[in-house]
């Protein structure tokens, strides 16, 4: 039986998703967060609530959070048309690590994206994440492609 519980983000998360990418060094080195960003932020979780095709889960353990992901449904006329789960930033929190959290979060995930009917799961992860690359293997992502962004702001 699970021991944990997951719930849609809401504007009082923003303190504890700030802790988890404060506390993530690839993370916190490439977007501080900072006092400024609280606009930005609700207008952000604002428009991921606002559409049901997008969900930034907080993750709770005895009624405590301990980690958070986004899970977004992406339609394509790619693989016969098949719907992409696509799973964006995962985050546990330092003190929670190590007891399996992030893989029960992450097989949580992926039932969802079974149950949507999507053909195809996929995430990225910053190169710099040798760990987290072992941990996706270890869960049967396989790295297929080369991810290039552009920074446009």
């Amino acid at each position: 039986m699970s021991t944990l519980t997951y719930r849609e983000a809401t504007e009082a998360d923003l303190p504890f998703l700030d802790a988890l990418i404060a506390e993530d060094e690839v993370a916190a080195a490439r977007d501080p967060v900072t006092a400024g960003m609280v606009q930005e932020q609700l207008e952000a979780l604002h428009a991921i609530t606002a559409d049901p095709a997008h969900t930034l889960y907080i993750v709770e353990r005895g009624g405590e959070p301990v980690g958070s992901f986004q899970l977004s449904f992406i339609p394509g006329v790619s693989r016969r048309g098949a719907w992409r789960g696509q799973i964006e930033s995962v985050r546990v929190a330092k003190a929670a690590r190590g007891h399996g959290i992030g893989k029960e979060m992450m097989l949580w995930a992926i039932a969802r994206c079974e149950q949507k009917g999507c053909g195809i799961v996929q995430l990225t992860s910053d190169n710099n994440r040798d760990a987290a690359h072992r941990f996706y293997e270890r869960l049967g992502f396989e790295p297929t492609h080369t991810g290039f962004k552009l920074k446009l702001k």
